[in-house]
């Protein structure tokens, strides 16, 4: 008996202290892309002009989500590809994300800032304001767009 009561006195007293969780520290991950600027399913995707154009037909319609990098600005990126002096397409959708900024040849000046519902109607230059794309939604029908939407020309 004597062995076994100096086996107890040799014992440290238990403790009752918290003990903080070991955690291993995660891998680095690599941030993956906003989805808002992810390629769509489904959308043919192409580039013009600088802008990342991703169309889907829906019905009569199609949908198009537009990326427009900082910097863009539609005279001096699209004016050489349509030969046009304004952009004389109706844009109507959603901006997802960034801000532009739209004047009409009248001197008429429009600022859309995400989140916000656009309507530009045709005969417009525009360009990206900031350091963030713009990512813009929008619907159309080809050439009809601006007939079928009521678009035709600038009202104030």
């Amino acid at each position: 008996m004597a062995k076994a009561n100096r086996k107890r006195a040799s014992r440290k007293p238990a403790r009752k202290t918290a003990r903080k969780a070991s955690r291993k520290k995660a891998a680095p991950r690599r941030a993956a892309a906003a989805p808002r600027i992810q390629p769509v399913r489904g959308a043919e995707r192409r580039e013009l002009g600088h802008v990342v154009v991703e169309v889907a037909k829906a019905g009569a319609a199609r949908i198009k989500r537009m990326i427009y990098p900082p910097g863009f600005h539609w005279e001096k990126d699209m004016k050489p590809v349509t030969g046009t002096a304004l952009c004389m397409h109706a844009h109507v959708g959603f901006l997802v994300s960034g801000e532009i900024h739209i004047e009409y040849a009248d001197g008429c000046v429009v600022e859309f800032k995400a989140p916000q519902v656009v309507a530009i109607d045709p005969g417009h230059d525009g360009w990206v304001v900031g350091k963030q794309p713009a990512v813009l939604v929008e619907i159309d029908f080809e050439r009809d767009t601006a007939q079928k939407l009521g678009m035709t020309e600038h009202k104030h």
